[in-house]
């Protein structure tokens, strides 16, 4: 592939690595440090004069470090006269700060758009984005690719039983993700209604659908402390679910999550490799990871070559 070049910022270099391997190139040379004063210090070591550039860059680990790590990266191809810089973020960060759900709270989804589009980004490539709406954010081409493709093919793989099952969602937010699994699947959906009293703390929950004697699949975009997810993992028991599988796509796994998942009566736990697993599957062998660089580098692939994407939102690249 002439003329792109595939940088990786130090969040995830493993997924960097698998898309490069996938589109067979070698990724760019570019240190990064910190000076002892804890400023970013980035150098690209090759030229980008007139170049397809992409950084990838997830939004996970030292958040606001790798965030600005990808602006100065960003920032640095662009006055380095870079014909175009598409930053592929897999999990995009503050996704969930994307309203004013109470006085004086920032949007600070739309304040990362922003810092993005002015370091000189003129294309965003994500997956799975907390709310859609956030595309709107920008003013510059956001492609916000589906993990769910690649959820079907792993339900029909490691679930035998996946026909007589049921897709929950663990909370209303989370309906339309879970519908349109279950239409393609072909299965019935229950949710599950919860009331937060404040942030990360679950205050009483409600199930709606009927999960007695079968499989049920609790879908969800992310998972942070965990503390929904298990909730419901117990709710669903409650109310005769046979077992119970979680699927999420990014599996951010902060504060108590590890001990609470091991608690849990889940058979697994399914995260995607957005965010670096490898830790947390050493700490929990619940946790299973779904591979999805091959629908980055596919998303790449084709954003280079001028071809439509849309192809990526019902399948798997092979």
């Amino acid at each position: 592939m002439p003329n792109i070049v595939l940088f990786s910022g130090s969040s995830h270099h493993d997924l960097s690595q698998k898309v490069a391997d996938r589109l067979g190139l070698d990724l760019g040379k570019v240190i990064t440090k910190k000076f002892s004063n804890q400023e970013t210090c980035v150098e690209i070591g090759e030229s980008v004069r007139g170049e397809d550039v992409y950084i990838v860059q997830s939004g996970c680990g030292e958040i606001n470090d790798n965030l600005m790590e990808l602006l100065i990266m960003i920032n640095a191809c662009k006055i380095a006269s870079s014909s175009r810089v598409t930053a592929v973020i897999p999990c995009f960060p503050y996704a969930r700060q994307d309203k004013k759900d109470k006085s004086r709270a920032p949007i600070s989804a739309k304040l990362v758009a922003n810092m993005l589009s002015v370091a000189g980004a003129d294309h965003i490539i994500t997956m799975d984005l907390h709310a859609s709406q956030i595309q709107g954010f920008f003013d510059i081409a956001v492609d916000n690719l589906y993990a769910e493709p690649a959820v079907l093919q792993w339900i029909k793989e490691n679930i035998p039983e996946w026909k007589n099952c049921i897709i929950v969602s663990p909370d209303a937010g989370g309906a339309k993700r879970v519908t349109s699994i279950a239409d393609r699947l072909n299965v019935d959906f229950a949710l599950i209604h919860k009331e937060r009293k404040k942030a990360n703390e679950v205050d009483r929950m409600v199930l709606v659908g009927d999960v007695k004697d079968r499989v049920a699949i609790l879908v969800d975009d992310m998972a942070d402390t965990c503390g929904t997810i298990c909730h419901a993992a117990d709710k669903l028991i409650d109310a005769g679910a046979v077992k119970v599988y979680a699927i999420l796509t990014h599996g951010i796994f902060s504060g108590p999550a590890i001990s609470r998942i091991n608690n849990a009566p889940f058979e697994a736990v399914v995260v995607t490799n957005t965010i670096p697993q490898e830790e947390k599957m050493k700490a929990c062998p619940k946790i299973q990871v779904i591979d999805i660089s091959m629908i980055l580098a596919e998303a790449i692939r084709r954003t280079h070559n001028g071809e439509s994407v849309s192809y990526l939102f019902s399948h798997v690249p092979l």
